[in-house]
């Protein structure tokens, strides 16, 4: 192959190559969660995306910011509280890039200055807790902390979503105090369960035997009622009954005349004169009785 012919492939390969490489740096995809920052000979000329973005290799240059909300993680922090009880505590830290322009130009590193900023932030509400609000009030902690970081994260373009503390681990002799106490809550409200359950069981004992007594008193009454009312039934027929017995002997009486009567006598006397009594006994009227007995015979 004669030498012009190589050096000339060897040209047009050279320009295929640059224009390529210029073609790679010059073509930019953006997806729809990004923007570019540029830059073009150092000076900021503002964000393109998302979609197709033509640079000029050399003189412009791109950095990437992400728009998506983002979660990072602040590992294990050893902080002192009020009352001097060293606690560890991680956290994590939710943010959103609000402004991409401010987060390139306007900080080296947000992320990094943001959990720097995250940990002092911590220490310094920790140092003004005691240790017993502190694993009672991780709520409060948690809005301390988003406002604080978001005020130093908001001239960075940054917004501090959220805050939310994962796991505090006091010291040992407060973690066995704790247990202790828990245990004792325990068996407080085991034995406070246990004497609910007595004195519901002897009301309701006290309840039925109440119930019992009330109904018994009632039966008693009403038995009662229903046997004097028996017995005032028993007596008015009884008075009635005895009242027709005397209407009947009063009228048979009316038809009863005095030679009756004189037998009658007799027959009692003689009914006496049979037993084995020796005194005889004649009632004053035996005399005008026998007279009329007598007059009765001779007419």
């Amino acid at each position: 192959m004669p030498t012009n012919v190589t050096t000339g492939l060897c040209v047009v390969a050279f320009v295929v190559v640059v224009l390529v490489t210029f073609l790679m740096n010059a073509i930019r995809v953006v997806n729809e969660y990004q923007r570019l920052v540029v830059f073009r000979l150092g000076r900021c000329i503002g964000i393109k995306g998302p979609g197709l973005v033509l640079l000029i290799p050399v003189i412009d240059r791109a950095v990437k910011a992400d728009l998506r909300e983002q979660v990072r993680e602040v590992p294990h922090q050893v902080s002192i509280t009020k009352d001097n009880a060293p606690i560890s505590i991680d956290f994590l830290w939710y943010f959103k890039v609000m402004d991409p322009t401010l987060s390139v130009v306007g900080v080296g590193n947000f992320e990094l200055s943001a959990a720097g900023m995250a940990t002092t932030t911590l220490r310094s509400v920790i140092g003004g807790i005691p240790l017993d609000e502190v694993l009672s009030q991780r709520e409060h902690i948690n809005m301390t902390l988003r406002t604080k970081l978001d005020e130093v994260t908001e001239r960075w373009g940054v917004k501090v979503t959220n805050v939310e503390i994962r796991e505090i681990i006091p010291p040992k002799d407060v973690q066995d105090a704790m247990n202790k106490q828990m245990s004792a809550e325990r068996i407080r409200r085991a034995v406070v369960t246990e004497s609910t359950g007595t004195r519901e069981s002897a009301i309701n004992v006290a309840e039925g035997e109440k119930q019992s007594a009330i109904l018994k008193a009632e039966g008693s009454k009403q038995a009662a009622i229903l046997e004097s009312e028996g017995q005032k039934q028993a007596q008015v027929l009884k008075a009635e009954g005895f009242s027709v017995a005397l209407e009947k002997i009063f009228a048979a009486a009316k038809t009863i005349d005095q030679k009756t009567m004189t037998l009658q006598y007799f027959e009692t006397l003689k009914n006496i004169g049979q037993g084995a009594s020796t005194k005889f006994i004649f009632p004053m009227e035996f005399t005008s009785m026998l007279e009329n007995f007598v007059k009765g015979k001779e007419k």
